[in-house]
């Protein structure tokens, strides 16, 4: 017998039913990813399988005795007392009397493979530190199946890694939602996609349900067409009235009304979002300088002599454990937090847009359009007024939705939202704090695809392994007691780079002395320091002047007017073009001793 048998099962909270009719078992043993958009449902599917709310129509069948653990997308806000109170609390909540010896035995024991403390508060815990007492709470029990909805949010990589590997040795059934493709594939044996209120069975892993799920679309879009076509068709026949009223025609009739019925009933796929960043004025080369930057809370060292060059263009990732000072860090990269020490110089037309992973710039009170516009039914988007509605259906939202109070939306459609609100400002530096939390794998997509395109700067924090790889040319990470490594690539270099270190060298060359050889980096003389201090300025005159001299040749009136002056005008812009490149290689070469 299976775990779950779920047999013709509807529900419906507004609009058209999230789950229409549908049929699933659940087994022993198996490792399930339920996919689909933000907004399908894959939440309320994750609260009917444990048993928190009851289907409209249908059955559901559990084996005798079934534990369920679930652990919920959303921070329940009732919580209190230590880790040991709540992850105890797993036993009450699934129902079981109250904890024996042996079972209390088993709590600890689950605690400690968390890495938790038992006495701390957890009202007093950071975010991902709550998220792994709640999953430590899911396992204590036992469970026969576990419900994970979008486990890795808030954890660091340290704990999605741990995460993976105690899933690993789990040896019940896991039934997840996830939108971290690397968690994806490393677990999922079972793909289940909700789509338009139906389920989708694929028995593969992720890479495969990607080429099927495309053909199978394909073919969709391929019947649906001919579908429309021979209604066009029938329809085109009626509008004519070619003997339709007679006997012989009445099963023509018959069957066109029900090919109506059939068209009007098709729920559509979902549309991709339509993400767009405005187009921002350009910067400066140099966008933010730090030299010796320091900084701390009370005694706590966050941050401790700090140098790096971000430049135009430069797309930076930033890991560190939970509680390390990555937000900390952006926000003294901003200005918005006064380093305890050193130096940080800000380059010229930045304009800064901010994505804060908590969603504090959302107001609960308002609906989702006034979120956007405080009211107002226009947004601006490239200098052309854009009806909100309009702007917010490139994000998948409905106008009954861009009506409706944000409590309504699931957390991937408030992060959409959140995202929807951020580029209706031109920005030419983007900083994004856990952008992908909640939304959806195609959602993240299309966002990753646009961070590839951004011709800004980006300042990226994100847990996502695989969107960190390939959105990020470089990554700085806070290693602990302050201090901040800095590598080329994203997540996967830098992984390799701490596997390199701490593989032991057995060739390494000797000097006379047996000693390994290391070559001492040459310092920067007086003189040469004082030019490097120099060299932004000269090269931010010498784009402000390249500037003024595209706009003066790209006026028509000033061939008209000017006579000798244009090859004057052109001559000088071929040799700034040259002056520039030697600046710019001269701060690369500075610069690089400076670091």
């Amino acid at each position: 017998m299976a775990l779950l048998d779920l047999k013709n099962i509807s529900f419906r909270i507004s609009g058209p039913p999230l789950l229409d009719d549908v049929n699933l078992l659940v087994e022993k043993g198996e490792r399930i990813c339920l996919m689909g958009r933000n907004g399908v449902g894959k939440t309320t599917m994750l609260r009917l399988l444990a048993g928190l709310i009851k289907p409209d129509s249908g059955e559901i069948a559990r084996q005798p005795r079934l534990r369920v653990a679930i652990l919920a997308q959303e921070m329940p806000p009732e919580m209190t007392g230590t880790i040991l109170d709540v992850v105890a609390g797993g036993f009450a909540q699934a129902g079981l009397p109250t904890p024996d010896a042996d079972q209390l035995h088993l709590i600890e024991q689950t605690i400690t493979r968390c890495k938790l403390d038992r006495n701390a508060e957890f009202a007093t815990l950071s975010t991902g530190t709550k998220r792994r007492t709640l999953l430590a709470r899911a396992l204590v029990i036992e469970p026969d199946i576990l419900l994970l909805d979008e486990p890795t949010n808030h954890l660091d990589i340290d704990a999605i890694d741990w995460l993976e590997a105690e899933l690993g040795r789990f040896a019940g059934t896991i039934f997840f939602v996830t939108h971290d493709r690397a968690f994806l594939r490393a677990l999922a044996r079972r793909i289940i996609e909700l789509d338009r209120g139906r389920l989708s069975d694929w028995k593969c892993g992720y890479d495969t349900f990607l080429q099927r799920r495309e053909e199978t679309l394909r073919i969709e879009e391929s019947r649906n067409s001919e579908f429309d076509r021979k209604l066009a068709e029938e329809e085109v026949w009626l509008r004519r009235g070619i003997l339709a009223r007679r006997t012989r025609n009445e099963g023509r009739v018959r069957a066109l009304l029900k090919m109506r019925e059939e068209r009007r009933d098709r729920r559509e796929q979902t549309g991709s979002a339509r993400i767009a960043l405005q187009d921002g004025m350009r910067s400066g080369r140099q966008v933010i300088r730090t030299r010796d930057l320091d900084f701390a809370w009370d005694d706590l060292v966050m941050v401790k002599h700090f140098t790096t060059r971000i430049a135009r263009g430069d797309k930076i990732g930033i890991l560190g454990p939970n509680g390390s000072g990555k937000t900390t860090l952006l926000r003294l990269l901003l200005g918005e937090l006064t380093p305890t020490g050193g130096e940080i110089e800000h380059g010229v037309n930045l304009q800064v847009a901010y994505y804060d992973q908590q969603r504090d710039q959302l107001d609960e009170s308002l609906s989702v359009q006034e979120n956007i516009t405080g009211g107002s039914d226009t947004v601006y988007f490239n200098g052309k007024a854009v009806h909100i509605v309009t702007y917010l259906k490139n994000f998948l939202f409905t106008a009954d939705q861009a009506r409706s109070p944000i409590s309504h939306l699931s957390g991937g459609e408030r992060n959409r939202l959140l995202l929807a609100r951020l580029f209706t400002k031109p920005a030419n530096v983007l900083v994004l704090d856990e952008p992908t939390n909640d939304l959806d794998i195609e959602t993240v997509e299309l966002l990753e695809e646009m961070l590839v395109d951004f011709e800004g700067t980006l300042l990226l924090v994100s847990h996502d392994r695989e969107f960190l790889d390939n959105v990020t040319t470089s990554t700085l990470v806070l290693e602990g007691a302050g201090h901040i490594a800095e590598t080329v690539g994203g997540y996967s270099d830098w992984a390799r780079t701490v596997k390199d270190k701490a593989t032991p060298k057995s060739n390494s060359k000797k000097g006379k002395q047996g000693k390994p050889r290391v070559d001492s980096p040459r310092k920067l003389t007086w003189k040469e320091r004082r030019e490097l201090e120099a060299l932004p300025q000269q090269i931010e005159s010498g784009e402000t002047e390249q500037t003024d001299l595209h706009e003066k040749l790209g006026d028509p009136s000033f061939y008209q007017e000017a006579g000798e002056q244009v090859a004057i005008v052109t001559a000088r812009l071929e040799a700034l073009k040259s002056e520039l490149a030697e600046l710019y290689v001269r701060w690369e070469e500075l610069d690089g001793l400076e670091s």
